[in-house]
């Protein structure tokens, strides 16, 4: 989650313009946010996977395309009735403290991986053995096929499959690390880190990249600067001035109301996101609490949310966000669009006609506003207008977005609330927090008995084609039943000085292959 508004505090920003310019060697950037968890199995927080790309490295990495490719893998197999899969690792791999990396290493690490991950927990579900057989080789036997387990191993949904020393992935998963030693292109300086105020990590001399070109999250890590300094400036507005005096050289999420002035700096370049780099948005409805416990109820707000309304409502430039129907992020492996037209001539008058035809009889509507985050707060409001237009009774209730998780939790005193997350994480029917945990989710609380088995199906399905079908048909439903609707997708661009070159382009930060 972001901001898009911004103050800027003037003292900040003078100590910021009196500091002495970084080394050449040192590439200066600020984040969505401090890193404060640095295990990267413990927490979904995004900040802690950038971190963990960083300081950590994966068996297999999502490409630009979408294809999964081997990372720290040399080699795999499987064997013809897709029970057995056997990795072997590329040669002259080490830890940061000089140690060889081995499989009983990445055996553990997938160990506990598997006990935080979504999709760790499916694939371990469906495990009769995963055992090293040597230094470099290690087997993972499944006692059912499953056509989910590279992309589960290279998947970028957090938390990612990151491997870590067999005595540090013995720490329960219940519990962080102490030590943060992985095998990425930057080593995390414990000695150099300053809570509040900056984290550093420095190049990996021992790092061995893969020979293909660096692409997305896959390929070649080459590291081309010294050290890597993150520093915590949390206004927007400060860490785009020091942007632009020099002071830092890269920030994650430039504040939309300056994205003009940026624009037009000839020092500063954006980076603009499609895809799964963008974010998605939605109307979480409550689906156990009238009026939304009736599904012809929920189906009222198909004729009711236009994307583009709440799109502009945000201040967002067209080339900056796009409508998108589908519940499994346009431009990825899963977008689908079935079921969507419902969703494709929004209007108050249409929305007035299919609520008469309900049998909505006046309940309030809840609407939990966050006042603390942009794109929730402006959906919300936009959303109660357009309710009330319609005919429905709204109780518009103002709270910060740790109150609107609070509430959400319980099946009463709430009835919507707008959201947003990642692209990659909603793109699949196995992580979208929408679809994946049908009769058991709590924010939501929906469940339609005909997912549940879909999604066993969808990840036990070989082939791609047939996965993607399946997604069709669970997007179906939800357009039938409607527990959730998208209002819009965007993207936060990146910006950084005009002197880096070779910059990937990631909302996932990464900083190995730019040069300054």
């Amino acid at each position: 989650m972001f901001k898009l508004k911004s103050l800027i505090p003037a003292l900040f920003g003078l100590a910021l313009a009196a500091a002495p310019a970084h080394a050449a060697g040192n590439l200066v950037a600020v984040l969505e946010a401090e890193i404060v968890t640095l295990d990267p199995h413990f927490s979904t927080a995004y900040i802690s996977r950038t971190l963990g790309y960083m300081v950590f490295d994966t068996l297999f990495a999502k490409d630009s395309k979408g294809d999964i490719k081997p990372q720290m893998v040399q080699d795999w197999k499987v064997s013809p009735d897709g029970l057995t899969y056997s990795f072997t690792l590329r040669d002259g791999l080490k830890w940061h403290d000089g140690q060889p990396i081995t499989a009983a290493d990445c055996v553990a690490s997938l160990r506990r991986w598997g006990t935080r991950s979504a999709l760790g927990r499916r694939i371990f579900a469906i495990t009769a053995s995963l055992e090293p057989t040597d230094a470099k080789t290690f087997v993972l036997t499944l006692k059912e096929p499953s056509g989910l387990v590279i992309d589960a191993l290279g998947n970028p949904v957090s938390p990612v499959a990151f491997m870590m020393p067999e005595r540090i992935a013995k720490t329960p998963g219940d519990q962080r690390i102490t030590e943060i030693i992985g095998s990425g292109p930057f080593v995390y300086s414990k000695a150099d880190h300053r809570t509040g105020d900056r984290m550093v990590l420095k190049k990996f001399a021992d790092y061995v990249p893969r020979p293909e070109p660096a692409d997305f999250l896959a390929g070649g890590k080459r590291v081309n600067v010294d050290t890597l300094e993150i520093r915590v400036i949390p206004d927007g507005a400060t860490a785009a001035s020091a942007l632009q005096a020099g002071e830092i050289d890269f920030m994650q999420y430039a504040p939309f109301d300056l994205l003009p002035q940026l624009e037009k700096n000839s020092r500063v370049k954006l980076v603009n996101f499609t895809g799964g780099n963008m974010f998605a948005g939605a109307y979480r409805l409550n689906a156990a609490s009238k009026p939304f416990d009736d599904p012809a109820i929920r189906r009222v707000l198909w004729k009711l949310v236009d994307q583009r309304e709440v799109l502009d409502a945000l201040g967002l430039d067209a080339k900056y966000a796009t409508p998108c129907a589908t519940f499994f992020t346009c431009g990825t492996t899963y977008e689908s669009k079935a079921g969507t037209e419902a969703a494709a001539k929004p209007s108050i008058e249409a929305a007035k006609a299919a609520l008469k035809a309900t049998k909505y009889a006046g309940e309030p509507v809840v609407v939990m506003e966050a006042n603390d985050l942009e794109a929730p707060r402006v959906s919300a409001q936009v959303l109660a207008e357009r309710l009330k237009a319609a005919g429905f009774n709204v109780d518009l209730q103002v709270m910060d977005w740790a109150s609107v998780l609070a509430r959400r939790a319980k099946k009463e005193g709430w009835s919507v609330y707008g959201v947003h997350a990642g692209g990659f994480d909603l793109g699949s029917p196995l992580t979208n927090v929408m679809v994946a945990f049908n009769c058991a989710d709590f924010t939501g609380w929906q469940c339609d008995q005909r997912i549940t088995p879909l999604l066993e199906a969808f990840a036990k399905a070989p082939a791609e084609e047939d996965r993607k079908k399946i997604a069709a048909e669970i997007q179906a439903i939800m357009y039938d039943q409607a527990p959730a609707i998208p209002w819009g997708q965007f993207a936060q661009p990146a910006a950084y000085r005009a002197t880096l070159r070779g910059l990937i382009p990631s909302a996932i930060p990464v900083f190995w292959n730019v040069e300054k």
